[in-house]
C-alpha cells in the first residue's frame, strides 16, 4: 500500500519529468528534395541488355587484361577489378550484364562482387551509349566560366538533353562533376579525350567535325599550350639552373 509520503514523492518525479520534456528545444531537420539519377543501380533484362548476349575479351584487350593481371598476386587478383572493367567497356562502349559477367568469371570471384562495384561507380555505363560520349563538367570552375552555355549549345545543335543519345547513335550528352581540368574551364571530355577553353561556337564546330569524321585536336581550343597563362608565362621564362646551384664549393 502507498503511503501519503509515498504518494507525494511519486508526484513530485512525475512533476519534474514533466518540467523537463517541456523546457527541451526540439530541433528540426530539413533535407532537399531528393533528385533523380541518371544512372541506373538495378539490372532488368532488355533486348540489348541480358546475360544471353556473349561477351569476351577480343585480342588485343586479352593481352591488355593479362599485363593487368600480372600486376597483382595472383590470391589478390580480384583487385584488378576496376581496371579491367574499363578495359570491358572501352571494349564493347558499355558495361552490360554480360561484361560484368565475364569479369567475374575471368576473376573467379562471385558475379554479386562485381555488380557491386560496376553500379557504384557511375563512370561505368550501365546504358549503351553513342560513338562519341559526350561528359560536360558542370562544377564551380566550369559552371562559372560557362558550362550552361556549352550544354545549351550541343542540346540546340544535336536536339537532344542531358542523359540521352542522338538518333543516328552518335553522340550520347551527360553531365559530371569535376573533370580535373579546373584552369582550362569549361571542359567536355569526348571518350578519352579533354577539350578545353570551350566557347559554345567552338563546341557547335568541335561536334560538327566529329560527325563529319575530321581529325581534330584535343586540349584547349583557344590556341595556349596546356594550362599555361593566356598572355604568356609568368615564371620560369629562362632556363632553370642546374645542380649545385646556389650551393657552397666545399658542400
Amino acid at each position: 500500500m502507498l503511503t501519503k509520503f509515498n504518494l507525494n514523492a511519486v508526484r513530485s518525479v512525475v512533476r519534474g519529468a514533466n518540467i523537463m520534456r517541456s523546457s527541451i528545444h526540439h530541433r528540426q531537420f530539413g533535407a532537399a528534395a531528393a533528385l533523380r539519377s541518371d544512372a541506373i543501380f538495378v539490372h532488368r533484362d532488355t533486348p540489348e541488355n541480358n546475360p544471353g548476349i556473349p561477351f569476351e575479351f577480343d585480342s588485343k584487350s586479352m593481352e591488355e587484361a593479362k599485363k593487368i593481371i600480372a600486376k597483382y598476386p595472383p590470391q589478390y587478383k580480384k583487385a584488378a577489378m576496376i581496371p579491367l572493367l574499363h578495359l570491358a567497356q572501352k571494349q564493347s562502349g558499355w558495361t552490360s550484364i554480360s561484361v560484368m559477367n565475364y569479369i567475374a568469371k575471368f576473376l573467379e570471384v562471385p558475379p554479386m562482387r562485381v555488380y557491386e562495384v560496376a553500379t557504384f561507380y557511375t563512370m561505368f555505363n550501365r546504358n549503351p551509349v553513342g560513338k562519341y560520349f559526350l561528359q560536360v563538367c558542370t562544377t564551380t570552375p566550369c559552371q562559372l566560366c560557362g558550362s550552361s552555355k556549352i550544354i545549351e549549345a550541343i542540346e540546340n545543335h544535336l536536339g537532344i538533353k542531358v542523359g540521352e543519345t542522338t538518333s543516328d547513335k552518335l553522340f550520347t550528352l551527360v553531365e559530371v562533376e569535376c573533370a580535373g581540368a579546373c584552369v582550362n574551364a569549361p571542359v567536355i571530355s569526348v571518350n578519352d579525350d579533354y577539350f578545353e577553353d570551350l566557347t559554345p561556337e567552338a563546341t557547335v564546330k568541335l561536334l560538327d567535325d566529329l560527325k563529319s569524321g575530321n581529325a581534330v585536336t584535343r586540349g584547349p581550343v583557344s590556341g595556349r599550350n596546356n594550362c599555361e597563362p593566356r598572355s604568356g608565362l609568368t615564371s620560369l621564362t629562362t632556363t632553370p639552373p642546374g645542380p649545385g646551384f646556389m650551393v657552397r664549393d666545399d658542400l
